[in-house]
């Protein structure tokens, strides 16, 4: 394995009661020393103020940046490594780090107090509005949240809560933006926080080492983690229900030369434009559609999406001249479909030729009546009911042909491009589903698919099954790819069909890595060794990326049917 550049990625044992200190501490060395020149002055002293502090306030402080929320009652602030909490506090909130006895908003108060204390402490509030004091906790709040709009310390919500709660404080954490910036900069992401260290610890999540160098960094300028920050604050805004209409102008400019961001940028596009269709505010979703689906690296949904509401509008002369510029242009496999399906509607309604296309083939059939047997899906009971000692069938789903590819192409998945890998965590590559990863490493995927031509892939899967066997990979799921299966497949699945498969799957990772079919059968003798299974229950219908699979695999000659079951039970009433 390729070494780590710069701090060593070993994070403290759980054995160490200061671990998780250990660990932000870690974190705090990392992004020093690579993202340094993006931190602010301000930035820079709050990192040296911390290592100022007494052990114990630090330990309590990454306590709760570890925690949920920002509010904590200091009850629930007690850690034996800690010691006293109050004497642990005083620093923090001399330094800022804390505010003590911050102004509450209702909602705040509710997610502080216990029932029993809201109770007391609104109970003039609660008689007001004639709710028994019996009501629950949501009652009272949705009851209550319109008339208490203030937003005050605890002592004015309650003026005897030092009394009731014993000397017990209300804090709030004040540097969360500051810890956020932090862990953006070094995941370069916002999804990893700082369980990554404990699971790793634990042995439940191991990673590729990969090397990095100094220049390998998730950002390369300011502008870009304010970007970050700001887009990620909006998309949360809109998960709880603000208007898109509130929020698009706060949308901040990428820099042109990040696609990445402006990729993602995109996609908040895209999720507010839906929100705006969903709000009927159709004229401000189709401006975000536009927005999103324009330019390179565009969202192909948000085309769809504006294609579609645009018919729906009655705007079909707009809808069809967007449509048929697009039909002229290199398109993807998802919308071409999409397109395939619009552009003859659009045609009949402007009494226009329709375009070329290809009819449509349905695919293999085979319907099978079946007991319901216990609780198991469908595609369980197909499995059992097909799989025979000399023809096995296996759930696979999207497991074994990605894990293949996945297996085959790990030194290509895995190499150290400079914006790939930037800190011990990745589970795969940063770039992944960026417009250009094909691209930026096509000579290494084609040495790795030239193994199929070669004959050598066996022997090349295999070894990475062996070696890498638990690590964090996009595309191999160790739990359902076992020696036995692997073996099977190897000696059944010709390498033809594998390089065409795994081609397909270069042309869009993100889209054709779903939509493979459940089950594959291993079938003894004959050339091709196996056929591929997708099981629909009553009711169940395909879906457009298992459209597109199937389609391509009766391009390419490979053998897969659409399994139909209905239950016996149900084919008896």
């Amino acid at each position: 394995m390729n070494s780590i550049s710069g701090p060593a990625p070993v994070t403290a044992s759980l054995d160490d009661p200061l671990y998780y200190l250990a660990n932000f501490r870690f974190v705090l060395g990392w992004v020093g020393e690579r993202h340094g020149d993006l931190l602010t002055a301000v930035e820079r002293a709050l990192v040296a103020d911390f290592e100022a502090l007494p052990q114990p306030s630090q330990a309590l402080l990454v306590r709760m940046v570890m925690r949920k929320g920002e509010l904590f009652r200091s009850a629930k602030l007690c850690y034996p490594e800690v010691g006293d909490t109050q004497r642990a506090l005083t620093p923090l909130v001399e330094g800022g780090w804390v505010e003590a006895d911050p102004p509450l908003g209702l909602a705040e108060l509710f997610h502080l107090l216990r029932l029993a204390e809201l109770r007391r402490a609104l109970a003039a509030e609660i008689a007001a509005v004639g709710l028994t004091p019996r009501a629950s906790k949501a009652v009272l709040q949705e009851t209550l949240q319109p008339r208490l709009t203030q937003v005050q310390r605890l002592a004015e919500w309650w003026p005897e809560a030092g009394e009731r709660l014993s000397g017990e404080s209300i804090v709030r954490l004040t540097v969360m933006p500051w810890c956020d910036r932090l862990r953006l900069m070094f995941f370069g992401n916002l999804r990893q926080d700082w369980a990554e260290f404990v699971l790793t610890e634990l042995g439940l999540q191991r990673f590729e080492r990969v090397e990095l160098t100094p220049g390998s960094r998730a950002f390369q300028h300011r502008e870009e983690v304010d970007a970050y920050l700001a887009l990620h604050a909006l998309r949360e805004r809109l998960e709880q229900g603000e208007s898109p209409a509130a929020l698009v102008d706060e949308m901040p400019v990428v820099p042109a030369e990040n696609t990445w961001l402006a990729q993602r940028r995109g996609r908040l596009a895209f999720l507010l434009g839906q929100s705006a269709e969903r709000h009927g505010q159709e004229t401000l979703a189709l401006r975000l559609y536009a927005e999103s689906g324009d330019g390179p690296g565009g969202q192909v949904e948000a085309r769809i999406r504006r294609l579609r509401l645009l018919e729906r509008r009655g705007e079909h002369r707009q809808a069809h001249a967007l449509a048929s510029r697009a039909w002229g242009s290199d398109l993807g496999e998802q919308e071409t479909q999409a397109l395939a399906r619009l552009l003859p509607r659009l045609c009949r309604r402007l009494g226009l030729a329709p375009p070329g296309r290809e009819p449509d083939v349905a695919p293999q059939r085979l319907d099978l009546c079946l007991p319901r047997i216990g609780s198991s899906g469908v595609e369980q009971a197909v499995a059992e009911y097909l799989s025979r000692p000399e023809a096995p069938v296996h759930y696979v789903e999207n497991t074994l042909m990605t894990g293949l590819f996945g297996l085959l192409c790990w030194p290509a998945l895995f190499a150290p491009l400079p914006g790939a890998f930037f800190h011990p965590f990745h589970a795969g590559p940063a770039d992944l589903h960026h417009d250009d990863f094909v691209a930026r490493r096509r000579e290494r995927f084609e040495a790795c698919l030239a193994r199929l031509d070669d004959g050598t892939h066996g022997d090349a899967i295999w070894r990475a099954w062996r070696e890498k066997r638990g690590l964090a990979s996009p595309f191999v799921h160790w739990e359902a790819l076992d020696e036995a299966l692997l073996e099977q497949a190897l000696a059944c699945l010709p390498a033809a069909h594998l390089r065409a498969c795994f081609e397909r799957l270069l042309t869009d990772l993100r889209a054709n890595r779903a939509g493979l079919p459940d089950l594959i059968q291993f079938l003894p003798g004959g050339e091709p060794r196996y056929r591929l299974i997708e099981v629909k229950g009553p009711g169940d219908r395909l879906q457009d990326n298992q459209r597109r699979w199937l389609a391509f695999f009766r391009a390419q000659g490979i053998d897969a049917v659409v399994c139909h079951v209905t239950w016996q039970q149900d084919a008896a009433s």
